[in-house]
């Protein structure tokens, strides 16, 4: 169950949505008829792991680097990186993952800012259906809730099959997206199993609905289950978008830099004034504490560890879902600094 430490009561007494302090920061910014139109795809927008993303739209971030960001969502991450790779989107909040996954099927893709340093993707049994697990061979025959096939969900499931020396044939994978709808599926023993992020995972345990047994949310979680350091999400993009619209990349990065400066002192007041109300499924407090649980999963400077990114090649390396490998491994190609490092003092 979530710390719930904080004060439930000052919580949900907090104003639901208080934005007043914003509009002085909307009058610096450019006129609409300025700004460049940027879509950016992203697969469950109201999930904690794209906080980053939400405050720095929210909070004007982008409009003052002259951008009309337009979030595009999606019911999982798969979905957000197939429109990048249609030609729907520019650019797309998702894990870091996907940059290796199309290294491999193509077209390449380049992650340019990070805004966490760990997955925050837990996977949890139901204390319903399987109230008796201790093993997970027991996950046979079991219907797994993800939030889309091809998403990081999906491939951390993957991961947690081939633990039992499973494989995805060997279960029923149902999509169940990253919202209220996915707490629901779970509750209402549509599956028996889930691989999730907050607060979707902390609304769960608060009710003792589940049994985390692989928990992301934090460095040493992540470091258990992965052997080491791995990153979570960050904005990618296909790589000739980034030579040929490096002002807007660097305006995107700069945005995203300013809102990760924000959360390393943002309080749950803070957070109330700034999140919409829709995004924490009826309850503040949950949402609020399920936030400070994956605080340090945040990268406090747009980068990770180059520990994190050989870790993530090495277990993605030869796993099932990687497919036919269509070019040779290459870290260096999945990532840049350039665009972090180039940022103003400001950001």
């Amino acid at each position: 169950m979530p710390n719930l430490s904080l004060n439930r009561r000052a919580v949900l007494a907090a104003p639901a949505l208080l934005l007043t302090g914003l509009g002085a920061r909307a009058q610096s910014a450019p006129a609409s008829a300025q700004r460049r139109k940027v879509v950016l795809a992203l697969g469950g927008k109201t999930a904690l792991y794209y906080l980053p993303v939400t405050l720095a739209d929210q909070l004007g971030f982008f409009r003052d680097e002259g951008l009309d960001v337009e979030l595009r969502d999606h019911a999982g991450g798969s979905l957000a990186r197939q429109s990048m790779v249609d030609g729907q989107a520019d650019v797309v909040a998702g894990a870091y993952e996907n940059t290796i996954f199309l290294r491999q099927t193509g077209p390449s893709a380049t992650a340019f800012v990070f805004f966490s340093r760990a997955p925050q993707m837990v996977f949890g049994v139901s204390n319903r259906t399987l109230h008796d697990f201790r093993s997970p061979t027991q996950l046979r025959g079991r219907r797994i809730g993800i939030t889309a096939r091809d998403s990081s969900s999906h491939w951390f499931t993957s991961l947690v099959l081939a633990r039992a020396r499973l494989t995805s044939a060997d279960v029923n994978l149902v999509g169940i997206g990253n919202t209220v709808a996915a707490v629901t599926a779970l509750r209402d023993g549509q599956v028996d199993a889930i691989a999730n992020i907050d607060p979707v995972i902390s609304l769960l345990e608060y009710r003792q609905d589940i049994r985390v047994l692989w928990d992301t949310r934090s460095l040493r979680g992540t470091k258990d289950f992965y052997g080491g350091l791995t990153p979570g999400g960050c904005l990618y993009a296909r790589q000739d978008f980034l030579l040929r619209s490096r002002e807007v990349v660097q305006g995107l990065t700069n945005a995203m830099l300013r809102a990760l400066k924000w959360l390393q002192t943002a309080g749950p007041g803070d957070l109330v004034k700034a999140v919409p109300e829709a995004y924490m499924y009826g309850d503040r407090a949950v949402y609020l504490a399920a936030f400070d649980k994956s605080r340090e999963a945040l990268s406090p400077d747009g980068m990770v560890s180059e520990e994190s990114i050989a870790t993530a090649h090495r277990v993605l390396a030869g796993q099932e879902f990687m497919r036919q490998p269509a070019r040779p491994i290459s870290p260096g190609a999945t990532y840049t600094y350039d665009f972090v490092r180039r940022a103003p003092a400001r950001s």
